[in-house]
């Protein structure tokens, strides 16, 4: 069964979401981010430019890439997670649950401190529960 981690009361998201996913680079882990495109496109330049010294490898895909390039990436930005090549991470950055989410190893949740997100994040948690995953949460900022 899929595990689900919530980070919640994150700060600044954008910046959270790059240290996250250079972590993640870091251990190794293959991980397919998922959301509307113009946060996925902020993402996207915000990798190329959080950190100078450092590069997180990752791919913007809009449908189409080179088969070898997309499989050899450890992170993918997509827009729906069935596009994604991998299935062991799963980033969410959606207001809704992610469709196919089950074929993922582990999911994560990143959420603000936005009403809107804080909203939206705490009926995919209870989701997630409703169908018997297993979430945890982790408070980033209090």
């Amino acid at each position: 069964m899929t595990a689900v981690s919530f980070y919640t009361h994150v700060p600044e998201r954008l910046s959270y979401l790059c240290r996250l996913l250079r972590k993640a680079q870091q251990s190794g882990a293959k991980v397919a981010v998922v959301g509307p495109a113009p946060l996925l496109d902020r993402l996207d330049a915000a990798l190329w430019s959080f950190e100078p010294t450092e590069f997180v490898p990752h791919l913007r895909w809009r449908g189409a890439a080179q088969p070898g390039l997309l499989a050899a990436t450890p992170i993918v930005l997509a827009e729906r997670a069935g596009e994604q090549p991998h299935r062991e991470v799963l980033l969410n950055l959606g207001p809704d649950l992610p469709e196919d989410f089950e074929q993922f190893q582990r999911v994560l949740e990143v959420v603000s401190r936005e009403p809107e997100q804080v909203q939206a994040g705490r009926q995919r948690f209870k989701s997630y529960k409703a169908r018997g995953h297993e979430v945890t949460h982790h408070e980033v900022g209090a």
